[in-house]
């Protein structure tokens, strides 16, 4: 009897500690640039960043967008996004987001591939 409160105390806190899972956050920074004469790469401040993806597509129809959020650079040219409450535990792979970038007539675009629970980052020329 005593060694089956003991499994039993045991069993539950084993159960108690893998049980608590550690979301780190999901975030997505994007750093929009551009090319000065000499070739210098140039932070672009209050640059307007979108980053954006669509549902899947069947027999030619694109579905609405499953991601469209826009953020302003900062006096560093990074305009931040945090996607955390998207991720759900177990899931493999998050999701590849298209990146326009624009201050002005100033204009660039790109993609960023972003893995869950990790700090994403990619640059975006503007021109």
């Amino acid at each position: 009897m005593n060694k089956l409160i003991k499994f039993t105390i045991f069993s539950l806190f084993g159960i108690l500690l893998t049980g608590c899972y550690k979301i780190n956050p999901t975030v997505v920074n994007i750093q929009v640039f551009r090319i000065a004469d000499n070739g210098d790469e140039i932070p672009i401040n209050n640059a307007k960043v979108r980053l954006f993806a669509y549902g899947s597509t069947s027999g030619g129809f694109i579905g609405e967008p499953r991601f469209d959020d826009v953020a302003e650079t900062t006096a560093n040219g990074m305009a931040y996004f945090d996607y955390t409450e998207y991720y759900k535990p177990g899931q493999t792979g998050f999701v590849v987001l298209d990146i326009e970038a624009e201050k002005g007539a100033l204009y660039g675009e790109g993609i960023v591939e972003v893995v869950e629970m990790e700090t994403n980052y990619s640059k975006v020329i503007i021109e």
